[in-house]
């Protein structure tokens, strides 16, 4: 329970329902330790000790038990250590689906098993279910196609699903908002939905990597911008502070907007080029984790999602080794990042994610 109006009614669907409900919040992350507030700032996101205390408000308005769990040693060196180092190695990371694999599911079930809970149950917008036929636990696009978040949730592993439960799959954001003040939560039911990473509030991702490295703006300084062709066009702040795709920033006078196409960390070099350049129709991705079906040896037509907010996009998928998966678009997809994660769908189910390791 985050203390948002999606997991507070999640808690209150499962109790109406019957389940025996106990409320777990999870302390990622210090406040503190993600920069200096500007005045007059508040703390927001689900650490923060307003989000607690909603949390426990709608466990004692519903009458079931509610738990703050410290997992920010766990959380520290899965996700943010993770973050940083995929930055440092030039990639753009998703600390969502980590979080998602290794924190809110490995850590949690840890816990519940503790509290003697067969389930867990979050307000995520997606649904699972269990294939009969394949014996496989499924997860599917939420109902809600503007708020699906079944991409995030690639990562979990067979066992993992099999005590899982979405409650809010089955139905849209302003049903759910509608539903809480129903239920009389009326401290969350008009609560905003939190976009930042929850670990760097201020969406300042390259003040928190100069926090976390002493001396990394000095070491990266004064690399070069080039051109696809190697041609040096000027100088750059640093590698690790700049991610494919990015336009904005770049203060390069080429007479034509610029993109940042490719990192090469090695070198501290960050490659530049006009839209089109940004255009690949091939990609492998590695670090799988199957849904649907054991594996893809078998060539298959998917809809395939590079990032969080991509609407997908037609291409052929197949497996190539025992953790690497080939997809090639139907089209050129613009911005194909390496750290991203990429997740393939037959429809509203997801038949595997992975990491995106290159691009063609």
């Amino acid at each position: 329970m985050s203390g948002g109006v999606d997991s507070s009614v999640t808690a209150a669907l499962l109790h109406d329902e019957g389940y025996e409900v106990v409320g777990i919040t999870m302390k990622t992350w210090d406040y503190a330790a993600s920069g200096p507030r500007k005045p007059g700032q508040k703390e927001v996101g689900c650490c923060s000790l307003e989000s607690m205390n909603d949390a426990r408000s709608v466990a004692l308005k519903m009458d079931f038990p509610h738990f703050i769990v410290d997992i920010r040693e766990e959380f520290g060196d899965w996700v943010i250590e993770r973050f940083t180092s995929e930055y440092l190695a030039g990639r753009t990371p998703n600390p969502c689906v980590l979080c998602n694999t290794h924190i809110k599911w490995a850590a949690l079930l840890r816990r519940a098993d503790d509290l003697g809970c067969d389930f867990i149950a979050t307000g995520h917008y997606a649904r699972v279910r269990h294939d009969e036929a394949s014996g496989r636990y499924v997860v599917s696009r939420g109902l809600d196609a503007n708020k699906d978040q079944s991409y995030a949730l690639w990562g979990l592993p067979q066992e993992h699903l099999a005590r899982s439960i979405f409650p809010l799959g089955q139905f849209t954001k302003p049903r759910i908002r509608a539903m809480a003040s129903e239920y009389g939560l009326d401290r969350v039911a008009d609560k905003p939905d939190s976009y930042e990473i929850c670990f760097i509030p201020d969406n300042d991702y390259r003040g928190f990597l100069k926090r976390r490295n002493p001396g990394l703006e000095a070491d990266v300084a004064g690399g070069d911008f080039v051109l696809a062709d190697g041609t040096v066009i000027g100088q750059h702040e640093g590698y690790p502070f700049y991610t494919i795709g990015q336009r904005r920033g770049l203060r390069l006078p080429l007479g034509y907007p610029a993109y940042v196409t490719r990192i090469d960390a090695e070198t501290n070099t960050v490659t530049v080029g006009p839209r089109e350049a940004l255009l690949g129709q091939t990609l492998t991705a590695r670090q799988l984790n199957f849904g649907k079906h054991p594996d893809l040896f078998d060539e298959q037509p998917v809809t395939a999602q590079i990032r969080y907010n991509d609407a997908g996009a037609p291409a052929l998928a197949w497996q190539t080794g025992d953790d690497e998966v080939r997809i090639a678009f139907t089209e050129p997809r613009a911005a194909i990042t390496p750290g991203q994660s990429v997740v393939l769908y037959d429809g509203d189910d997801v038949v595997v994610g992975g990491w995106i390791h290159g691009v063609d």
